[in-house]
């Protein structure tokens, strides 16, 4: 079985629709889980995922990793997340590229790393730590961008190649974040995903944005904007089949909101590759997707 099965079309998982999930069992392929809301030892979370778990595949995703932080990575947290993951046995485990926080304080987050040589060397050293704790590879995820460092030596779709490919991790590309970041910039989304490589991008993230005006914010709080449903489906073509995750994290709708936007994003995929996913999966991702480390 690969490592990262192609596992359709997901939603990120949320209280307010636990009951959803939970007395419905809805059409639903796959559910991605905040790591750190379940890493707990024990409770209604831990109730919810092993519920949600028997009937979906999941996978876990963070938001502490602080994989670029000039801290020393967090032992008990990777402790934590480790026994979460034997716990649950998620298809795959992501988090950001960026950092959280300095000196011991969170800052609830998702900084933006200088793109140099120094910041490359310092990330995929971490990262390289973290995969043989976890005992497997994780996907790191690009964010959203308000402002640039006067000392980056290249564009973030070379630096984020460069962790990738020198610390042999896998992506997750947030189409919309990349939407958001060129236009706060005036750079090229077309040209990040032309220059990122192919087999390295294993899930992709879709959700709504604000516009400000002067700039874009990515809030998650509303539905997928007609720019990045365009963007993503330009990413379909280049990277052909990877699982898809919409975000909805402020100002939750009905449940049955975010499957329409599921829903949307099949027919995207199914539009670009001639295939029916409804009534036929890829052999090669089955849905029982057990990871043994």
């Amino acid at each position: 079985m690969p490592q990262f099965p192609f596992l359709g079309f997901g939603i990120g998982l949320r209280t307010t629709h636990y009951s959803d999930v939970l007395e419905t069992s809805p059409a639903v392929d796959w559910f991605e889980v905040i790591s750190e809301n379940f890493m707990v030892p024990g409770g209604r979370p831990l109730h919810v995922l092993e519920q949600v778990r028997a009937r979906y595949p999941i996978v876990l995703h963070g938001v502490s990793l602080s994989i670029g932080s000039a801290d020393s990575l967090n032992a008990t947290y990777l402790r934590q997340l480790r026994a979460l993951a034997q716990r649950c046995e998620p298809a795959w485990i992501s988090d950001h590229l960026c950092w959280t926080g300095v000196g011991g304080h969170n800052l609830h987050d998702l900084l933006p790393l200088p793109y140099t040589e120094e910041a490359i060397a310092h990330v995929v050293e971490r990262v390289q730590r973290v995969q043989d704790t976890l005992g497997r590879r994780i996907l790191l995820e690009n964010v959203s961008t308000y402002l640039e460092y006067a000392h980056s030596a290249m564009p973030e779709w070379e630096f984020l190649t460069a962790v990738a490919e020198r610390a042999d991790c896998g992506l997750l590309l947030d189409i919309n974040n990349i939407y958001v970041s060129a236009f706060n910039h005036g750079f090229s989304a077309e040209e990040y995903l032309r220059a990122v490589p192919v087999a390295r991008v294993h899930q992709f993230h879709l959700a709504g944005h604000s516009d400000r005006g002067t700039f874009l914010h990515d809030t998650h709080d509303h539905p997928v904007a007609a720019a990045v449903w365009e963007l993503y489906a330009a990413a379909l073509r280049r990277f052909g089949h990877v699982s898809t995750l919409i975000e909805w994290d402020d100002l939750i709708p009905p449940f049955a909101d975010l499957q329409a936007e599921a829903a949307r994003a099949r027919h995207v995929y199914e539009a670009i590759h001639h295939v029916d996913t409804e009534s036929r999966r890829d052999a090669s991702a089955p849905l029982d997707v057990t990871h043994r480390a």
